[in-house]
């Protein structure tokens, strides 16, 4: 706590807590971590899970296949991603629909339309049995680094998701 840097002081006690509380609190440029506008020094415990949240979501695809996200991922059939208009690209989203989950990455921005909050890659979409609009659980669990392969699964060669020429 900020306590022990005032622990020390020769100012009255009313003035070195206030010293106290006006000190900066740490944030994630200095080292520090913020989540959700609260220091580390106030964040839950480690095991404490944050609340899932409840969101409309669509799916996308077969109209964007073979073009770049707005994260720079090359758009396929394959790809498990969703899309968010402000979380970063590579947001990690633990989504939950009908008791299946997946954690997908955020690699492009939208939705855009229906008042959604959440636009899901059609294979997303398929693996959590969602056919039309949805209401699903989303909650942020991580985040991963942001590469043009990210939403790819393993088995999909690095050249051809780039859209490069394999040497034979």
């Amino acid at each position: 706590m900020m306590l022990t840097a005032c622990k020390k002081t020769a100012l009255p006690i009313a003035l070195a807590l206030a010293a106290c509380l006006l000190a900066p609190v740490p944030s994630a440029l200095a080292g520090g971590s913020v989540t959700g506008g609260v220091s580390s020094a106030q964040a839950p415990a480690p095991n404490a899970r944050p609340a899932s949240r409840k969101a409309l979501a669509t799916w996308f695809g077969p109209g964007f296949y073979g073009r770049r996200t707005a994260c720079g991922q090359l758009l396929s059939p394959a790809v498990l991603g969703l899309a968010n208009r402000t979380l970063p690209c590579g947001t990690l989203v633990n989504v939950s629909y009908r008791g299946r989950h997946l954690v997908l990455p955020v690699i492009d921005r939208g939705p855009y339309a229906n008042g959604a909050d959440w636009d899901l890659t059609l294979e997303a979409a398929r693996a959590l049995g969602m056919t039309d609009t949805a209401r699903i659980a989303a909650r942020i669990v991580g985040s991963a680094r942001n590469t043009p392969t990210l939403g790819q699964p393993p088995a999909v060669p690095i050249l051809a998701s780039t859209g490069g020429i394999s040497a034979g």
